[in-house]
């Protein structure tokens, strides 16, 4: 069932928004060689708890996963594409990093991702995180109120098939709102002008993951949750929660 929001329930939905932008951004300025994993989902839970908000992923468990998320983010370094559990891993100099957090404060979700690479980069990591953003941005600009979901899928693929990129085969973005995961499912790749209507009310969680070695597949860790690139390519994933307005797309997750 998808759920259309009101303007008062978008403005709930910005205060959870800003929260996981705050989380992610305190995750990013505490990524330093030598940090743990760990450490920085310690740091992530500090301020969602000061927020008075509370972590979305902590003991979530779709129907696919053999356990709940153990933690407060999800950490996938290099070759991890999503939902990497944080670990005592200690972050060294190169690693491309992505982080993905979820927030919940007074009945709402927010759900957002961010990459980044730690210490000296390599050009194509940089290059991989800024398609995976650029293919975001597409996919924000073309959730306009008349238009197709296919319109935000046909964007978001187009820029990563385009740089020559992968798409993680079988995921994408999600509704969200009352619940984290909510209907529609939203491919990152589709054609324009088709499926479900976008209507003011309807908030996306748009999310692009780009594999740099441009296959698809993907395995999953002992932990039933990690997914990495079939051959140790590296991947980025970007994510903003977005609300379809009568005046145009309206990011609730950024500072």
């Amino acid at each position: 069932m998808v759920e259309l929001k009101s303007a008062t329930e978008l403005d709930a939905m910005r205060e959870s928004g800003r929260v996981v932008a705050q989380t992610l951004q305190a995750a990013k300025e505490a990524s330093a060689i030598g940090v743990s994993l760990k450490e920085l989902d310690e740091i992530a839970a500090q301020v969602i708890r000061d927020a008075g908000a509370k972590p979305s992923f902590l003991h979530y468990r779709p129907h696919s996963a053999p356990t709940p998320f153990p933690a407060v983010i999800c950490a996938s370094v290099n070759d991890a594409v999503v939902h990497g559990i944080p670990s005592d891993y200690r972050l060294r100099d190169g690693d491309l990093v992505s982080i993905d957090a979820g927030a919940y404060i007074d009945g709402w979700h927010g759900d957002a991702a961010i990459s980044y690479v730690v210490g000296e980069a390599d050009p194509a990591d940089l290059e991989l995180i800024a398609t995976t953003e650029r293919a975001l941005a597409a996919g924000i600009a073309a959730a306009q109120a008349g238009g197709k979901m296919g319109d935000i899928s046909h964007a978001v693929g187009t820029v990563g098939r385009e740089a020559g990129y992968g798409l993680l085969v079988h995921h994408g973005g999600h509704g969200i709102g009352r619940s984290m995961h909510e209907d529609p499912h939203l491919p990152n790749e589709g054609r324009p002008g088709r499926g479900m209507r976008l209507q003011p009310g309807l908030v996306l969680a748009i999310e692009p993951m780009l594999i740099a070695d441009g296959r698809d597949a993907y395995r999953t860790d002992d932990d039933g949750w990690t997914l990495r690139t079939i051959r140790g390519a590296r991947a980025a994933h970007v994510e903003h929660t977005v609300a379809i307005t009568t005046e145009g797309p309206r990011v609730l997750t950024m500072l």
